[in-house]
């Protein structure tokens, strides 16, 4: 029997209420049931099983691995390329400098002035060589201020011979010097206590001339391999037309030893000055002024290298000798030395205290200050610490900085100051308020250092530095001459390979000087030396590789300033001039 799709439909709808009858009851409720919990459920993480990284694996029945054997057969390959040389590209060489060994110097300008130097050398086999050099410079004056002859002349000739070989470097030299000034610093008051024309008659009276002669012979020697570093050493003759004379000598060998990467290093000073002057200022004495003093040094130091530190720790030994007066003493100094790498290259920190004995001799004096009057009082300077500490580094690739500040404690620090004066006609020609001599004080001075240095390019260069000094002294003393400040800049350019051109400015701060004139019956009271600006420019031409024409402009701003009380410069220079280059 068939059942059609119709007779299918009716009989499911037939079943589907059916089942809706049975499983529907009207008015039926619900009722309540207890469910007892016989265990709380706790679920639980079933063990896991790791997974072994080499299955293990069934053999039996894996067939063995056939062994394949094979063999290459080279077949050569015929190619028609041909690889192009490399052509190096081209590049525009600069033509090489020619250096010279030998050159002349030659320059004329204003208030007479001339200028001159010659230098020559000539090897004289393959290590050893001769040197010669001559300078002269002279001023014929013209100072408007100037009462008296302001002319100067300063000549020099040197010899030397020397070698170059591959253990040691030495050299031995012969020097002549001789320097002529003039006391020609009259103070602005000069002639006030003289009656009315007797003034012009003791200035005309006055010959200021005064003249120096230097020989010296010395020597060096520096090592390339040997526990000895190297050796100065140096004898000096200075006498002046006042029958003043001075022997000097010193000696000063430094070893070095490394040990690994520390080293210490040895300094040995011997340090001899005696000489004598026929008068005191006054001129109350018998006998000559003499001064007899030598300086026995030792300074041991131990320096260490670690990573960014370097270390310096040693000490100063000093015997001071006084053969004239019987004051022998001994001395001791520090000498520690510190550098830290904060930055690299960029900022460096370092720090430090040192002290030594320092000779004085009427030589040195005079290349300070040569107006001096040939009546001094010779001692040494005592330093009896210098602590200090500053940063230095570069601010960039081309700039460059320095930043220092420092304590010092000296024990009879020379200092020049105007000796005072009489108006009269006995007189030695420096008794007139136109010479200095030389006090000794006690000084302490903070100071602070700042310098700047930029290479803008190969072509532009400048720098600027300042100095800036307080001092204190015992008593109500002054610290004679000594400046509080000081600034300087530089800088230089070259225009094209033939032109080129620089600048030179500086500041001098107040100074304090003293100058009593004996003729009043009044109480000296320190001047003040005004603070002065000066300013410098050079231009040269480059007219050959042997040939350089130059034209120098000094005092720019004709500043009629004091560098010494009483003593005004030369105003507004112009120097013009040329340089030589020549070989044998």
């Amino acid at each position: 029997m068939k059942i059609n799709f119709q007779n299918k439909t009716i009989i499911l709808i037939l079943l589907f209420v059916f089942q809706l009858s049975f499983s529907q009851k009207k008015d039926e409720t619900i009722g309540t049931e207890t469910v007892n919990v016989v265990k709380p459920y706790s679920p639980t993480i079933s063990d896991a099983f790791k997974v072994k990284e080499i299955p293990t694996l069934d053999d039996t029945g894996n067939q063995p691995k056939e062994t394949i054997k094979y063999s290459i057969l080279s077949v050569p390959v015929a190619s028609t390329f041909t690889p192009s040389k490399g052509n190096a590209a081209s590049v525009e060489k600069s033509r090489k400098e020619r250096l010279f060994n030998n050159y002349a110097t030659v320059g004329l300008g204003n208030y007479g002035t001339l200028n001159a130097e010659l230098f020559v050398t000539h090897d004289l086999g393959n290590n050893d060589y001769l040197a010669g050099m001559f300078r002269h410079h002279s001023s014929q004056g013209g100072i408007k201020e100037a009462l008296l002859n302001d002319e100067f002349y300063d000549t020099a000739l040197n010899v030397g011979y020397g070698a170059n070989n591959r253990d040691m470097s030495w050299s031995v030299d012969l020097g002549y010097q001789n320097q002529i000034y003039n006391w020609y610093g009259l103070p602005a008051e000069f002639g006030a206590t003289l009656p009315m024309g007797q003034a012009g008659d003791l200035i005309r009276s006055i010959n200021p001339n005064h003249s120096y002669n230097t020989i010296s012979v010395g020597g060096n020697i520096e090592f390339n391999e040997s526990v000895f570093d190297k050796i100065d050493t140096r004898f000096i003759h200075f006498s002046d037309n006042f029958s003043s004379s001075e022997n000097r000598f010193y000696f000063k060998p430094s070893f070095k030893v490394d040990i690994m990467d520390e080293s210490i290093n040895t300094n040995i000073i011997v340090d001899h000055v005696s000489g004598s002057f026929d008068n005191n200022y006054f001129k109350t004495n018998t006998d000559p002024l003499k001064y007899s003093l030598t300086n026995f040094g030792i300074e041991p130091s131990f320096v260490v290298l670690e990573n960014e530190w370097t270390l310096e720790v040693g000490a100063g030994l000093f015997y001071g000798l006084d053969s004239e007066n019987s004051g022998n003493k001994f001395y001791v100094y520090p000498k520690v030395n510190a550098s830290y790498k904060l930055v690299g290259d960029l900022m460096i920190f370092y720090t430090g205290a040192n002290g030594s004995l320092n000779q004085n001799s009427y030589a040195d004096f005079v290349t300070e200050n040569p107006f001096l009057s040939p009546t001094l009082n010779m001692r040494p300077t005592s330093n009896q610490y210098t602590v200090f500490a500053g940063l230095k580094g570069k601010l960039a690739n081309n700039v460059n900085y320095n930043l220092t500040g420092s304590y010092l404690n000296e024990k009879n620090k020379a200092l020049f100051r105007s000796n005072s004066y009489t108006e009269d006609f006995t007189n030695e020609n420096y008794a007139y308020g136109n010479s200095f001599g030389v006090d000794y004080e006690d000084i302490r001075t903070f100071r602070f250092y700042g310098e700047l240095k930029a290479d803008f390019s190969e072509n532009v260069t400048f720098g600027i530095n300042g100095t800036f000094n307080s001092y204190k002294t015992d008593g109500p003393v002054e610290a004679w001459n000594l400046p509080s400040m000081k600034l300087s800049s530089n800088l230089d350019v070259n225009f094209t390979k033939q032109w080129y051109a620089g600048l030179n400015v500086f500041y001098v701060g107040e100074r304090k000087d003293m100058q009593t004139n004996l003729n009043f019956m009044t109480n000296a009271a320190p001047i003040t030396l005004k603070s002065y600006f000066d300013a410098n420019a050079h231009l040269g031409y480059k007219y050959s590789d042997r040939l350089t024409f130059f034209l120098k402009l000094n005092n720019i701003g004709n500043q009629r300033y004091e560098k010494w009380l009483n003593y005004p410069v030369q105003g507004f220079q112009v120097l013009a001039g040329g340089n030589y280059k020549f070989d044998f």
